[in-house]
């Protein structure tokens, strides 16, 4: 089991250091349904605010709130402050190689997020007003 602070080195070690997205690092930080989901709807939808993945997977504000932070940490989102809410997108320096991941992933496997394309069209795509 690994601390926090040697999880921390970790990500340093592999993404910092080697100065570009190793894959394993990719796909650890993807190794979570919430995390994974996160990424290939951000990816469809280009930019999403917090409340609309939190209404889209249903789940609580906290535990998107923490996700959100392990994606930001591995260098996967952008976030974007707008008065009290934060827009996330897929970070500008995300390698080709990994957007296009995504984007196979998010075209052969609707069925997979078709929940949250449910729930995101119930609310006209957006839920945060500024």
């Amino acid at each position: 089991m690994l601390f926090t602070y040697e999880k921390t080195y970790i990500l340093y070690f592999i993404y910092v250091r080697g100065r570009t997205l190793q894959p394993l690092l990719f796909y650890k930080c993807l190794a979570d349904d919430t995390r994974l989901k996160t990424m290939l709807l951000i990816a469809r939808y280009r930019e999403l605010c917090v409340c609309d993945l939190q209404e889209a997977m249903d789940v609580s504000q906290p535990k998107m709130s923490r996700h959100l932070a392990e994606l930001r940490k591995c260098n996967l989102l952008d976030g974007d402050r707008r008065g009290q809410w934060v827009y996330y997108s897929l970070h500008s320096a995300l390698p080709t190689w990994a957007r296009s991941v995504l984007t196979q992933t998010l075209e052969q496997n609707n069925l997979y997020l078709e929940s949250c394309f449910i729930r995101l069209a119930k609310t006209n795509g957006r839920i945060c007003t500024n």
